[in-house]
């Protein structure tokens, strides 16, 4: 426990000094992504490595809460992304809610399938409600934080570090409060077995559906990031690439630990930039490389590093 929250304390350290001392922009358009995903993909650990389900429609509350960035910061709304921005993690949380209710009740693939037809159907309607979205031409232009314009330091890239450092570090407070709380080592049970839970007095949907809502809004905020800091949203946002990325790093730093989804966010992004000079090459070496890891370390580097270090790791569980 102290362990964790002293490697993510570290984590945002470094990011606010890499944000400070860092000048080249590219460098801290990669950071903003490490960021961005490290929120998405903590959020759907939450889900796959503490309740044990496995949902392929997650990308549905990112994709939701870069939506209502867009719409809410239109000149008909026109409200400051200091509102934006919690409104839209409300949202996804609510919708996270209404989907929960419906799809929890499921077990296996029925709750894969649905929850991969929600986001579906959204994006479905964000491409064709053309009076609300925009349709395939998306929303453009949405403001940056005013706050980055009143303050020359925060200008370009830099203020979207510290802006991410400052979701992340709430993404890192809920999770690890979560997980650490009664619903937290609740949902731990119902993941190893249900049935043993439910004896236990643990009701499965009531835990499993907290998470799932809590997941949801963190889902939002992610997707909220990603449009301040795009400047743009259309269907895109709903489609199958943010899962499979959010997939592949939450299975390559290791789920079931607040760690594994920062160190997946690390080596995910840094291998896309590394091999995006292997153009048609590149998403074969990717996937090669990532089958490589879940084949030699299934459980994916936090866990083959627990494995490895089992007596660094015991004592850094009671320092």
């Amino acid at each position: 426990m102290k362990f964790e929250r002293n490697v993510l304390a570290g984590f945002l350290a470094v990011s606010v000094l890499l944000g400070v001392f860092l000048q080249n922009d590219y460098l801290l358009h990669i950071l903003v992504m490490v960021l961005m995903y490290a929120i998405l993909a903590s959020s759907l650990n939450l889900i796959v490595g503490y309740v044990g389900e496995f949902p392929l429609g997650h990308v549905a509350f990112f994709g939701l809460g870069a939506y209502t960035v867009a719409l809410l910061s239109t000149p008909a709304a026109g409200l400051p992304l200091a509102v934006t921005i919690p409104l839209a993690a409300l949202v996804a949380a609510a919708f996270g809610w209404l989907i929960g209710r419906i799809t929890l009740r499921l077990n296996g693939p029925f709750f894969v399938i649905i929850t991969l037809a929600f986001a579906e159907v959204l994006r479905l309607l964000a491409g064709n409600w053309v009076a609300l979205t925009n349709g395939p031409m998306g929303i453009a232009g949405i403001p940056h934080p005013a706050v980055f314009y009143m303050l020359p330091w925060l200008a370009g890239k830099r203020g979207f570090v510290m802006l991410g450092v400052a979701l992340l570090a709430i993404t890192f407070f809920v999770g690890h409060r979560l997980v650490y709380s009664s619903a937290g080592r609740a949902a731990v049970t119902l993941r190893e077995n249900r049935y043993v839970a439910q004896s236990v007095g643990i009701d499965p949907f009531r835990y499993s559906l907290f998470v799932f809502v809590v997941a949801a809004f963190l889902a939002g905020l992610s997707g909220a990031y990603y449009a301040t800091y795009i400047s743009f949203v259309g269907p895109e946002v709903f489609s199958f690439p943010f899962t499979a990325t959010m997939i592949i790093i939450v299975l390559l730093g290791g789920k079931g630990s607040l760690i594994g989804p920062v160190l997946g966010a690390v080596i995910v992004t840094l291998l896309e930039a590394y091999l995006r000079e292997f153009n048609e090459l590149r998403l074969s070496l990717f996937g090669l490389i990532v089958m490589a890891v879940v084949l030699f370390a299934p459980d994916g580097v936090m866990g083959y590093a627990r494995q490895r270090f089992q007596s660094f790791f015991k004592e850094a569980g009671h320092a």
